[in-house]
């Protein structure tokens, strides 16, 4: 039988572990992408291209804003492309392609006036965002297509969530080793040059891996793309996991932003950003399948919730940054690190359910318009992040500065760069579990209403 033969019906309630890697594969790609403009872009923008805070700010966020726009445009049309090859692996390989060719060029800004050089960084970075998004949105919709099983997708999540930590882990402690050890603007370019390549790795890794993968043939409701989002937005469960999902992807998203101001003002030490990235995902790697084996065991909502604490916890402890040794900082953003495995396993795998739940109760499958959505408001949430963090680091008064000018630091602008990376993350974390009580779906729930 054929990927696009498969009926609803017929999905297996196990996979094969090849295609379970093959499908994790993707999220090189997505790891990549998702960690390394939130970690460099700003710091490339302030402190080497010499653009104030604030306008650094409204670049990063304005592609992103598009991408919101864009990505259930993105759901909506792989939801209806046909292709022998199933409804969504052809935009893996086309969107990657265009998004690994994007990225080696976002930052290879030819010396030029400086305004000049911020048009280019917005145009190129509206070209990942777009590549981006047609990529990313049929990519997130496949697990509701490949199986049935409620328990079958956290394990398909939990391979997708191991690897996704690796590249974030590889990405984002090699990034600003490699632009260190080019230094100036060429180390950026080479840093940008090498993350493509990546990219396109797991592009290709995506595409050839899930060859084999059962994807049902994409079965769109009627009416418009408008009637659909409506009806994804009346979807109560769909609409309390999302709300929670974009709240704490707007606090990754600041921590993430913050991570070079933190290690290079506020540390001061040579390779605190990659030592601070190591701590970061080297729990992750280690403890994803330990919360996969938690939902099994106690539910999705409940893992999802204990993983929100332990974040929490160590975005507090992360406060201490300026006067705390330097152990005690990285020990914090290690516990970070062992919280945020969770907050991605278990939204991820929660997030097919509703969408599975949707399309066996109408007979019509939702699933591109669903990850849309999703997508899109993941895509606000990170794009937030950074932008609010340069919002705190200008009321701070933090002094951008060019390659050649080394500025010294008011004390205000420490403290703003030290509270956004602990304290605003860790009340946005704490502020987004009031959504996610109101989740109610469970294993029971889902199974149910699959086989119904």
């Amino acid at each position: 039988m054929s990927a696009t033969d498969a009926q609803p019906h017929e999905l297996p309630r196990q996979l094969p572990r090849g295609v379970r890697i093959g499908y994790g594969s993707g999220s090189v790609a997505t790891g990549a992408f998702g960690t390394v403009p939130g970690l460099m872009l700003l710091p490339y923008l302030t402190d080497s291209l010499g653009i104030a805070a604030v306008l650094a700010g409204f670049i990063v966020f304005v592609p992103k804003a598009w991408d919101v726009i864009l990505n259930p445009i993105a759901g909506r049309i792989s939801d209806r492309t046909t292709d022998p090859r199933g409804p969504r692996r052809p935009w893996l390989l086309r969107a990657g392609i265009a998004l690994s060719v994007a990225f080696a060029l976002l930052f290879a800004a030819p010396g030029m006036a400086t305004w000049l050089e911020a048009a280019w960084v917005l145009v190129l970075f509206l070209g990942c965002a777009t590549a981006y998004a047609f990529f990313q949105v049929p990519y997130v919709a496949m697990p509701a297509e490949m199986t049935s099983s409620y328990d079958e997708r956290t394990r398909l999540m939990t391979w997708r969530v191991a690897i996704l930590a690796f590249t974030i882990m590889l990405a984002g402690a090699s990034a600003p080793a490699i632009r260190d050890a080019v230094g100036g603007r060429d180390g950026y370019r080479v840093m940008g040059l090498a993350m493509a390549v990546i990219i396109l790795v797991g592009t290709v890794g995506a595409y050839v891996g899930t060859r084999r993968a059962p994807v049902t043939a994409a079965q769109p409701g009627a009416g418009g793309l408008r009637d659909q989002l409506r009806v994804v937005a009346e979807a109560r469960d769909f609409r309390w996991l999302l709300t929670t999902f974009v709240i704490q992807a707007l606090a990754t998203g600041s921590m993430l932003a913050g991570v070079d101001y933190l290690a290079k003002d506020v540390l001061g030490k040579d390779g605190a950003s990659t030592i601070l990235f190591v701590c970061f995902v080297g729990p992750a790697l280690v403890l994803t399948p330990a919360w996969s084996a938690v939902g099994t065991r106690i539910g999705k909502k409940r893992g999802y919730l204990i993983s929100s604490v332990v974040l929490t916890a160590g975005a507090l402890l992360a406060a201490t940054a300026q006067s705390a040794p330097a152990a005690v900082v990285f020990l914090a953003v290690g516990l970070v690190g062992v919280g945020y495995a969770g907050c991605q396993v278990f939204p991820m795998a929660m997030l097919p359910d509703a969408a599975a739940v949707d399309a066996r109760r109408t007979g019509s499958n939702r699933v591109g318009v669903y990850t849309g959505v999703w997508t899109a408001g993941e895509t606000l949430g990170l794009a937030l992040g950074p932008g609010v963090y340069a919002l705190v680091l200008a009321i701070g008064g933090y002094r951008s500065s060019t390659d050649d000018v080394h500025v010294l630091q008011p004390d205000s602008a420490l403290t703003a760069i030290t509270l956004g990376f602990s304290v605003l993350p860790a009340v946005l974390m704490v502020l987004s579990l009031w959504w996610l009580r109101r989740y109610s779906l469970d294993s029971a729930q889902v199974d149910e209403r699959v086989t119904a």
